[in-house]
């Protein structure tokens, strides 16, 4: 594989699309079912950028491992039934297209489910243009181990330092810096300064952001000829 001269790696939900309102009343439902409720607050603190297992040993820690396979295979039906049209985050179709003229191939790095990600690009109309889907719970760690992010820069034949990220939650912030990324943050329900602490270089709207296309163009300005 020749190396890429410069790659994108965008988390999913939440970066790519603003999934989180599907994925909220998904898990209220599944606690609802068995008793339990569910904040906003609560899902923005201790679900956002999780993964499955650990989320359900948080939610659950009475249950055992099996019953939080099954419960977290229902909230994922839950969350594909729920998924009918997805709008991309703005800037996103142009991003893409930035890269796709200057051949950066782009990477999709998530904890979610293989099938939550599929059904997700599909709908955003972007399978096309993703040359590696790396999901953190088939690698022996998730976010936010750097494993995932190292495996997608592996994937795509990209190095750190010609590259960057692009995340909304400290766990997964903390996985693409870990893995030496520059990393750009997606303003979300968190404070940006949270953002910020978990080691995001800085925080933007959407990928319209000018301060986003300014870097960019540095970036790729000072790449070798």
């Amino acid at each position: 594989m020749k190396p890429a001269e410069f790659a994108l790696l965008f988390d999913l939900d939440g970066t790519l699309a603003n999934s989180d309102p599907l994925h909220y009343q998904a898990f209220s439902t599944l606690l609802a079912e068995n008793g339990k409720t569910l904040t906003p607050e609560q899902y923005h603190r201790d679900i956002v950028g999780g993964s499955n297992a650990g989320i359900m040993r948080a939610l659950f820690p009475e249950r055992d491992q099996a019953t939080h396979r099954a419960m977290a295979e229902r909230k994922e039906a839950l969350f594909r039934a729920s998924v009918t049209t997805l709008e991309p985050t703005p800037g996103t179709r142009e991003l893409f297209a930035w890269a796709e003229r200057r051949g950066f191939p782009i990477a999709v790095v998530t904890n979610a489910p293989r099938a939550n990600a599929e059904l997700m690009l599909e709908r955003l109309d972007l399978t096309s243009q993703v040359a590696a889907l790396v999901i953190g719970e088939e690698l022996a760690a998730a976010k936010p181990d750097p494993l995932p992010y190292l495996t997608g820069l592996a994937r795509i034949g990209a190095r750190a330092d010609r590259a960057c990220a692009f995340e909304d939650s400290p766990s997964g912030i903390r996985a693409a810096r870990a893995a030496g990324l520059p990393t750009f943050a997606l303003r979300s329900a968190l404070p940006a300064e949270s953002l910020l602490a978990a080691g995001a270089d800085a925080v933007i709207d959407d990928f319209a952001a000018p301060e986003l296309w300014r870097w960019l163009e540095a970036a790729r300005a000072g790449m070798p000829a």
